[in-house]
């Protein structure tokens, strides 16, 4: 049995899996917010203490570049380190790897109803496949074809220079870059950035702060799901919050097209992570097509790109599905 979890800024879910099940049926699982813990460590002795399971190997999917074993957790003050949790945890194998990289692993396993299809595209048997996930941060991986089957590969695209592409978005970034030396796609496109991008369309005056929204943001810790509930509310919409995601679906369009220009995704576009789900009304607007197809002379190629919108917990079922099928072979730290 293995030790499987999902490290993010915001949440963390852990999981035991059995080879018997597969990584698809977890035998017992939480979920927590990770800021109420000090460690990650901290988070699987009190779940491994109730499940009481024999578990001697683990897998952990974070969120953050990992190097040598170990990894900063982006948007979260811990470092992880591999030799460290075995010997915490009393496990004989543990191995990190980078969210991205998890639900990329995870993707050729994907079911029918593990994903909603934005467009189904004409998928090129044996094409790379780009992954993007607008979660707490916004994280990008992709998939390549070796012969016999998909490789993933980690990547740190998120960090990438923001770019504009429209007045709207100019002003944006010459707002942001009052706050930011250095303004990057996951700024203005993950769980921190929507915030930001409000803040900015507020302080144009393009429209006036409704007192629901006023009173939403002061019981908040966190504007982000009080903008997407807003944003989203047939009955009572917010014109800041609905124009916000306006831009943060332009914005996102934009960047998992830049994504498949720069892989050549003719495999698909997989969306992941909770903005992605949370707004999923909002994808199928119009607007991320709009902007994900205007690439000038590559319009028609990217018309033909599949993109689906991952709705299970891929980074979860990747982790137990590499570390079921390659820690017992002795990979990872003692």
């Amino acid at each position: 049995m293995i030790l499987a979890g999902d490290v993010g800024g915001t949440k963390t879910d852990l999981a035991v899996f059995s080879s018997e099940t597969g990584s698809y049926t977890a035998i017992a699982e939480t979920e927590v917010h990770s800021a109420d813990y000090g460690s990650l460590e901290a988070i699987a002795k009190e779940f491994l203490g109730k499940v009481k399971a024999e578990v001697d190997r683990a897998c952990f999917a974070v969120a953050g570049p990992v190097i040598g074993g170990r990894a900063k957790i982006t948007n979260l003050p811990w470092v992880i380190d591999e030799s460290t949790v075995a010997k915490e945890l009393n496990l004989e194998h543990v191995h990190l790897m980078n969210d991205l990289e998890a639900i990329a692993f995870a993707i050729p396993d994907l079911r029918t109803n593990d994903m909603h299809t934005l467009n189904a595209g004409a998928p090129v048997p044996g094409g790379a496949i780009g992954v993007i996930a607008p979660g707490t941060g916004l994280g990008e991986s992709f998939l390549t074809w070796d012969g016999t089957r998909y490789i993933a590969h980690s990547s740190e695209g998120g960090h990438a220079s923001y770019a504009p592409s429209d007045e709207t978005q100019m002003g944006l970034l010459a707002y942001m870059l009052k706050h930011f030396d250095h303004v990057s796609y996951e700024q203005v496109c993950s769980g921190i950035g929507i915030p930001h991008i409000y803040e900015y369309l507020r302080s144009t005056g393009y429209a006036p702060e409704t007192p629901e929204v006023a009173r939403a943001f002061a019981a908040a810790h966190d504007a982000t799901p009080a903008i997407i509930r807003f944003g989203l509310d047939p009955a009572h919409p917010s014109a800041l919050c609905t124009a916000t995601l306006d831009i943060l679906i332009s914005i996102l369009g934009d960047e998992a097209g830049n994504l498949a220009l720069k892989v050549l995704a003719t495999g698909g576009v997989y969306l992941a992570g909770g903005i992605a789900t949370h707004v999923l009304p909002a994808l199928e607007g119009g607007r991320f097509m709009q902007a994900f197809t205007r690439k000038g002379r590559f319009a028609e190629l990217m018309t033909q790109i599949p993109i689906h919108v991952i709705v299970t917990r891929a980074a979860l079922a990747g982790a137990a599905s590499y570390g079921l099928e390659n820690l017992a072979q002795g990979s990872g730290h003692r």
